[in-house]
């Protein structure tokens, strides 16, 4: 199983506020996003669940919350208060691949378990005050796979 991180982060770092606000709107990045999870379980935090007020359609949508008596009213959104029990979980169903998909906090635990990162490097800054966790990318191969306008998208595999 392929375990993969996909975020947008601003030239500064910055990839939301933690009102929940979104830092920016840009279309076509969020088709990307789209496109690239649809059908793989998405892995992310409760308080970037919350912000969603919603799954993600065609998407299995895996909750991270350390209240084990956390409750959604969406009875498809699994609840777990691991990344470990989460993965491990994934594993035992034989997915192909799966998506963590923020915060960053749940990044910061994610970044030294995933075989990849898809990491849109937006051409600008953004007000904020949540940041991409950093990371040496010596431990990292990087190839820039799509070039638009307002962003550039780079895959990260690791060494």
């Amino acid at each position: 199983m392929i375990i993969s991180l996909i975020v947008a982060v601003a030239q500064n770092g910055v990839i939301g506020k933690s009102s929940g606000e979104m830092s920016w709107h840009v279309s076509e990045e969020f088709k990307h996003f789209k496109d690239t999870t649809k059908g793989y379980p998405v892995i992310m935090g409760r308080k970037t669940f919350e912000t969603l007020g919603k799954p993600l359609k065609d998407r299995l949508n895996i909750v991270l919350t350390k209240n084990p008596d956390y409750k959604t009213k969406f009875d498809d959104v699994l609840i777990f208060i691991s990344l470990d029990e989460a993965i491990n979980f994934c594993k035992e169903k034989k997915y192909e691949k799966i998506f963590i998909i923020g915060g960053a906090e749940i990044y910061k635990l994610a970044i030294p378990l995933v075989d990849e990162m898809i990491i849109s490097r937006m051409k600008f800054d953004a007000e904020g005050d949540v940041h991409f966790p950093a990371f040496d990318e010596s431990n990292w191969k990087k190839e820039k796979i799509m070039d638009k306008e307002l962003f550039e998208v780079y895959l990260y595999r690791r060494n």
